[in-house]
């Protein structure tokens, strides 16, 4: 049976459509004082499947609820599907005095899960932060499907040299095109001058490929640059379209063709979900 988090309930609904399990009805409430409460109704499932994305850390303690509110339905496993993993960027104490936050949200969802499955974490060593079985599955190949079939001469672009194999992902499901990553020069501690490493744009339809887009900002300095250089079009690709803030603005005024991610995070741009993915780990 899937429990689907408050921020999931869309993914969790493709999810079950794959797998053939129901979804458990589950109420979400907030007290006065500001307090969760999950409520899942009368079921007793012998597995059940906790989907919820911790962007926030009220999603975090929603996750939590659920996990024991599976076990006092008695169910004997609980699988535990992290889509989008909040505070996994801070996989280290960057400075003296810093915990390491993943470890610490990877240790209280230990607590009450008996297997983990991630996707695209930003770091995939935070799952040997999990006491369980922990996996990172890439959704990247996904990301192909939504972009348009008439790309011309397409650069797939990594955010940096590091990420060139997430734009690989995508290149070899879509098919066709060349890889390429961003080099960041940092002139002063606010000017940093990002460009293609090598590979030519003009004329060329882009394809920037990222893990996470969260404020737009390094994003739309990319996209600024592809423009300037004579690209054709530029599409940005993301697994976790988090667009904080003001970031679809941003984007939307350096000139991006258009935004596509996955479910992953639930939002306007959410053009294909990771329920297939996450679906094959299960059924496995």
């Amino acid at each position: 049976m899937i429990l689907p988090g408050s921020a999931s309930q869309s993914l969790a609904a493709e999810l079950a459509a794959e797998l053939g399990e129901p979804i458990a009805p589950v109420e979400y409430e907030r007290f006065p004082d500001g307090e969760l409460l999950v409520r899942i109704g009368d079921v007793s499932p012998e597995r059940a499947i906790v989907v919820a994305s911790t962007a926030t850390s009220d999603a975090f303690v929603e996750l939590l609820q659920l996990q024991d509110a599976a076990r006092e339905a008695g169910a004997s496993e609980v699988v535990t599907v992290l889509p989008y993993m909040g505070y996994a960027r801070q996989d280290e104490a960057f400075t003296p005095g810093e915990p390491v936050s993943s470890r610490a949200v990877a240790r209280a969802i230990s607590s009450g899960a008996d297997r983990v499955l991630t996707v695209n974490p930003h770091e995939e060593g935070v799952c040997a932060f999990f006491d369980p079985p922990a996996v990172a599955l890439d959704a990247a190949p996904r990301l192909a499907e939504p972009l348009p079939d008439d790309l011309t001469e397409p650069l797939f672009l990594a955010p940096d040299e590091g990420a060139c194999d997430l734009a690989g992902s995508v290149r070899d499901a879509y098919g066709r095109g060349e890889t390429d990553y961003f080099e960041k020069v940092r002139r002063s501690g606010t000017d940093v001058e990002v460009t293609p490493s090598d590979a030519g744009v003009a004329g060329r339809d882009v394809v920037v490929v990222d893990d996470i887009v969260a404020t737009g900002s390094t994003m739309s300095e990319s996209i600024g640059v592809l423009n300037e250089r004579d690209a054709a079009r530029v599409y940005v690709t993301t697994v976790h379209p988090l667009l904080a803030r003001n970031a679809p603005t941003k984007l939307a005024r350096a000139g991006v063709a258009a935004v596509y991610g996955t479910d992953t995070l639930e939002r306007p741009v959410s053009a294909v979900s990771v329920a297939p993915v996450v679906a094959t780990e299960l059924s496995e």
